[in-house]
This record gives C-alpha cells, structure tokens and sequence, in this order.
C-alpha cells in the first residue's frame, strides 16, 4: 500500500487546460491503464478517481463527505449553499422538499412550455442558417426550462437567461468580476422569485418554491426563509451547467455522424435510448469532490483525512471494465449503468428534468432540420465541466418544417 504524506508525493498528472472534442477521453483511458488513482498538485493539490468502481464506491460511501470541499478547485464561500454543500441529515431535509418537485408526474406539466423553447430556438437558428449550438441553443434552452419549472413571469424569465448564461461563460472564464456580479444578481431574482411564487399561493406538491417554503415552516427542520431561497439561487446555477454541457456534447456528436442524425430522423422512437446512450459518453461532472473523513485507502493508496478526491464521471462512464466498446455510440447497449446523474446522497435530483430536456431539445432540432454539420471549429469548456462551449453549426430545414 502506498502510504506517502503529500510532502512525498510526486504530481501524477495535470488535467489538460485546453482540450479538443473527446482527447480529454484519450487522458483518462491513459490514467486508467497506467495510474488509476492518481495526485495531482494543481488547484492546491486533489486525487482523481477515474475508475467506474471506485467513483461509484466513494460517492456512496458515508465517509466521504461535501461539507469540507465540494469542488476541485476549491471555491470559498461566505456560507455554504444548499443542498449541494450539506451532508446527510442536514442534506435530506432539502431534497426531501425538492425530489418531489423533479417527479416525471410533475415535470410533464411543463412539457409543452419546455417544448415551446426548443421551437423558438432552433427556428431562430434556421432562420440564420448558421449558429452556434451552445450560445444559441443549449445555454438558453436549459435557462428557459428552469425559468419555466418556476413559473416566472415572461420578462424575468428573459433576465434569468440573459444573466444565466452571462454567468455561465463568466464561470468557464474564471473571471471573478462577473461571477461575483452575476452572482449577487442570481441572488435578487431568487428573492424575487421566491416573492412572486408564494404571492400565487402554488401548490406545493408540484412548485419548487411552496415546497422550500412550507420545508421552512417546519420547525423540525434546519431549512429557513434565508436557506430557502439560497436554494432556489442554488438550484437554477446547477440546472443550467450540466444539461448546457451535454446538450452541447450531442449537438457536437451529431453534427459530426449524419448517418446517426438520419437513423434518428427516420425513428424518433429511439431517441430515449440514445440519451441514455449519450449521456454515457458524455458525462458533464469532473469537478465534484469528496473529502474522507478520516484517513481511508483507495485503490491501494492512503488518503488523508480532508485531501479532495475529485470523482470523474466522464472517466467512469467509458471504463473498459465496466462498458464493452466504452468509446462507441451503442444505441442498443445493454445494462447501460452510467453515471452521468452522480450516485449516492448527491444524485442531481433532477435526473428526469435533465433527461426530458435532452429528448425534447433533439426531437425539434431533427425533426426541423435535414441535416446540420459543424461550420467551424468545436472550442471547449475548461476543466470545471465536460462539454463544448462553442459548436458552430451550417443548418438545412426539413422540406416542410417550420412553425406549428
């Protein structure tokens, strides 16, 4: 067993600061074979979990925990935001109030307005005939599907995207300012949608803020007015980054195989299976972190107690231990166990959201084009997520497509 303090440690690896479309998949196949569990000294020092067994053995082991540090590289806080900075039990009052609200009986409730979005989107890129899949049409659809989920009025629905993806890019460019900026500003319309919300009297069952708020009336539970609405600020950053990244992911995969668009096209019936498919291979979280609470062992190698193990999620779901040919689209595979939702007390809770987005967002863009190919180079995120931050695309319209 390797029992070295960090002072011993050699860096094992670097995560690569610019990537190309999938060479970040090349690294981690590398590191599975040669150094699975490897140190790296950047972002202050943090192991990687690259393997789908030891990813999916941490991120349900209780002893590993969010509360010290969430996210490689650590980010400080003046308070810790809910639920995605607790832990279990503090952690299971919030998602008691929010899984309900993520039921696919709820969600479909605002099936059509999410499908609205997507519409308008991809006409409008039809319209230019050129366009860029991430700017204009993953960042803004996700934001409109969460403006939606709440029920905010049209014109803050406008300012929740606008400043949505400003926030997005501003987090991809690591550029304080405007986090900082967009930050207290996503805070403001989490007041002001929390305000407005309670104003309708909403049915808790089904909205996200009377959920939150009557989880605060408890006086059994650690949730507050404060905390609620730190929440909802919470829950709209988390429900544009990952859905952004993957659609972006498909969008780019698609634009490179016209065979898979057509095979698509001809049955949209398959589209469920191949999101599961994509999700697999291309998994947005690499950032999420776990700290053991005590010195434990993994993969043979002694981690400290409180040293960041970063879970790489898009390592895991193309293991060769795990998926046969984990590198090709399979639209058949079988027992497709991804991991692209987490695992454990953390699994995004709003799984089916992210799925239903996915669905109905390829359903428009196939069904309204005749095709779409790359028009430029694909430039991607930084190390915070996997995903395209730029997918210029050339569109051709279905003969007969357009507006309903």
């Amino acid at each position: 067993m390797d029992t070295r303090g960090r002072a011993e440690r050699a860096s094992e690896w670097s995560p690569a600061r610019d990537e190309t479309f999938g060479s970040a998949h090349v690294d981690y196949a590398q590191l599975r074979a040669e150094t699975p569990f490897p140190w790296s000294e950047d972002f202050g020092g943090f192991w990687a979990a690259t393997t789908y067994a030891d990813i999916a053995a941490i991120a349900q082991d209780d002893n590993f925990i969010t509360s010290v540090q969430n996210v490689v590289p650590h980010v400080p806080r003046s308070s810790r935001r809910p639920p995605l900075h607790f832990d279990p039990p503090e952690h299971t009052a919030y998602r008691t109030a929010i899984d309900p609200i993520f039921r696919r009986a709820s969600l479909r409730l605002h099936e059509a307005e999410f499908r609205e979005s997507a519409e308008e989107l991809v006409e409008g890129m039809l319209a230019r005939g050129r366009a860029d899949g991430v700017a204009d049409f993953a960042a803004p659809f996700v934001v409109d599907c969460f403006a939606r989920l709440l029920g905010v009025e049209s014109e803050l629905a406008g300012r929740i995207r606008e400043i949505g993806v400003r926030y997005g890019f501003a987090i991809q460019d690591m550029d304080d300012a405007v986090i900082q900026e967009a930050s207290a500003e996503l805070y403001e319309i989490a007041r002001r949608v929390y305000a407005a919300r309670l104003a309708t009297s909403p049915d808790a069952s089904v909205d996200l803020v009377a959920s939150l708020h009557r989880a605060a009336e408890d006086p059994e539970n650690a949730i507050t007015e404060e905390t609620a609405i730190a929440t909802v600020r919470q829950m709209i950053v988390a429900g544009m980054g990952a859905p952004q990244a993957v659609l972006g992911s498909i969008v780019a995969h698609l634009a490179q195989d016209r065979s898979l668009q057509d095979r698509l096209r001809a049955d949209p019936g398959q589209l469920p299976t191949a999101v599961e498919e994509f999700l697999r291979l291309h998994a947005p979280y690499r950032v999420f972190a776990r700290t053991p609470k005590e010195d434990t062992v993994v993969h043979g190698r002694l981690v400290r107690q409180g040293e960041p193990v970063a879970l790489l999620f898009p390592s895991g779901n193309r293991d060769e231990a795990q998926f046969s040919e984990p590198h090709e689209f399979v639209l058949h595979r079988k027992a497709n166990s991804h991991m692209s939702f987490g695992r454990g007390a953390h699994k995004c809770p709003a799984a089916s959201m992210g799925r239903m987005e996915l669905l109905l967002a390829l359903k428009e863009l196939l069904a309204r084009t005749e095709s779409f190919a790359l028009a430029g180079e694909i430039t991607m995120m930084n190390w915070l997520e996997y995903g395209p931050r730029s997918v210029p695309l050339d569109l051709v319209r279905a003969r007969g497509a357009g507006r309903a």
